[in-house]
């Protein structure tokens, strides 16, 4: 499996655990030229969730959420910002959360970060 094969995987699987707990994804992979969000949802509770996916190829390699850099994180945010000026979304709730996957399990760490 090669990397673009294992990135699509971990967020198919990233995709699925969200819509096991009442998510409903609106965006995969939304690109412009300032980069990409892996994936754009809404929660249960309505608040707009950008979400970063990170994978390994297995628990030994440890947790891939560590490999989230503050670069990754500005550029989320940039994104995010894009998405919502995009779409004319005003004064609705969003978040930063971060999914990795390692080992066949789902650590799924909502508010990861705040933008400032």
């Amino acid at each position: 499996m090669n990397t673009h094969e294992k990135g699509k995987a971990g967020e198919d699987m990233a995709v699925e655990y969200l819509l096991a707990r009442g998510y409903v994804i609106e965006a995969r992979n939304y690109r412009t030229k300032k980069g990409e969000l892996d994936i754009v949802a809404v929660a249960p509770d309505g608040t707009l969730v950008f979400v970063e996916v990170k994978a390994a190829r297995s628990a030994g390699c440890g947790n891939p959420l560590y490999r989230i850099t503050q670069a990754k994180k500005k550029t989320m945010i940039s994104m995010a910002q894009w998405y919502m000026y995009e779409r004319q979304i005003t004064n609705r709730p969003c978040r930063m959360d971060v999914i990795g996957i390692y080992g066949g399990k789902v650590d799924h760490i909502p508010n990861a970060f705040f933008a400032s």
